[in-house]
Formats: C-alpha cells, sequence, structure tokens
C-alpha cells in the first residue's frame, strides 16, 4: 500500500483550529456584550466598558476588529440580523392585506419598543462615532423595499388587467419603507412626546394602508383591506 505524503504547508494544524475556535468566541461574545451594554445603556458606552463586560481585555477587542467604526458595523450587522429574525414571519404575510400590514407594523413597533437604543444605534453609531451611512442598514432597508417590490409586484399584476408602469411597484415600495422608517425613527427620538405603541401600529396601518390603496385607485386595481393575498388565495 503506497504511503500518503502530508504536504506540511498546507496540513490543517490542530493549534490552529483551536485558535480560531477561540478566537471566534471571543468575536461572539464582544458582540454580544457591546448589544447588551447598548441595549441597557445607550451608544455612549466605550469599548472599555465593552471589554469588561466580555471578560476581555480592551486590546482583544482592537485585536479582532480594525477600529472602533468596524465594531459598531458589526455590532449594527448584529442588531439586524437579531431584528430580522422577528420581523422575518411578520413579512410573510398572511391573511388579508390589512392583516398583513399591521401584523408587521406591530412586530416592528413592538421590536422597536423593547429595544429603543438598539434602533436609535442602527441610525447613529457609538456617541463618540456618530455616523447616518451605515451600509448594513441601508442594505437591510433596501433588501426589505425590495421584498415588498415584488409582493407589490404580484398583487397588481393579479388584480389588474393590464401591467402595472414600468418602476410603480418598486416606487411605492421604497416609498412605504421611508414612511415607516421615519414616523418609527421620530417616535424613537423624542420619547417626551411619543404616543403609545399601540397609537403607533394604528398610525402605521393607516397609513400603509392610504398610500397603498390610493396607488392601486390612480392605476385602476380594485383594492380592499379584506382581501387575500395572492400568494394565499386558492
Amino acid at each position: 500500500m503506497a504511503r500518503t505524503t502530508v504536504d506540511p504547508e498546507t496540513a490543517p494544524d490542530g493549534r490552529n483550529t483551536r485558535w480560531d475556535d477561540h478566537r471566534a468566541e471571543r468575536h461572539e461574545r464582544i458582540l454580544t456584550a457591546a448589544i447588551e451594554a447598548i441595549d441597557a445603556e445607550g451608544g455612549a458606552i466605550g469599548v472599555a466598558a465593552i471589554a469588561d463586560r466580555a471578560s476581555v481585555p480592551r486590546s482583544v477587542v482592537y485585536r479582532l476588529f480594525e477600529n472602533r467604526d468596524d465594531l459598531d458595523e458589526q455590532i449594527r450587522s448584529r442588531i439586524v440580523d437579531n431584528l430580522m429574525t422577528d420581523l422575518a414571519p411578520a413579512l410573510d404575510a398572511t391573511g388579508s392585506i390589512r392583516d398583513a400590514i399591521e401584523g408587521a407594523s406591530a412586530t416592528y413597533v413592538g421590536w422597536v419598543a423593547g429595544h429603543p437604543r438598539l434602533q436609535q444605534f442602527l441610525g447613529t453609531g457609538s456617541a463618540t462615532r456618530r455616523r447616518t451611512g451605515s451600509r448594513v442598514v441601508t442594505g437591510t432597508r433596501t433588501a426589505i423595499a425590495r421584498g415588498l417590490a415584488q409582493l407589490l409586484e404580484a398583487e397588481l399584476s393579479h388584480l389588474s388587467t393590464d401591467p402595472p408602469p414600468t418602476g410603480a411597484a418598486e416606487n411605492l415600495a421604497f416609498g412605504i419603507v421611508g414612511l415607516v422608517d421615519g414616523a418609527v425613527n421620530r417616535w424613537v427620538a423624542h420619547p417626551e412626546s411619543r404616543s403609545t405603541p399601540e397609537e403607533l401600529v394604528a398610525f402605521l396601518t393607516g397609513s400603509v394602508w392610504s398610500v397603498l390603496s390610493s396607488h392601486a385607485e390612480h392605476l385602476g386595481v380594485p383594492l380592499t383591506p379584506d382581501q387575500a393575498l395572492v400568494s394565499r388565495r386558492d
């Protein structure tokens, strides 16, 4: 039997594998600690406090992340992942059009009401590194809008004898996402004058339906709030 030759340059090193696992565990611990700290205290939390909460030296944070901007962006990415885990079932719309709008609005507002500091951090970042153009946040908003555009395109095409004008569904979807995003961000930023979460959900549900129905009417598409979504019709 021929002897198998192992190339020492490409062979896995058990020590390297263990070190990679150790780095990954510390990386995860730091992100978890950072989100917990921001959720409890806000974006003013510093790297030293995050390191203390994660039970690692501050130098480890700077070895695992390029700089504070990189740390903040990875925190945002993890916050978005957590949010989308909660929001995804609501975006997989069921029931009537109104049910779908209300369910998604209630889920999003419920998450924001429970984590207002995380919502603020998504928009502005840490207190020492203010930023309003996060790639993660912009990408997530765009993905949600494009998913909504596909849903609206299917609805409009199914209900209309003529195909909707090019870009109509996408314009409507991005407008709806912008409306929701603006209203929720305003609600979070002004706790002294905010409505109740239930009132905000009612406002968003009514506003989204009004925008949707008015544009559908303009396109000559019959639409009522009790209609079942195309994907849920028999």
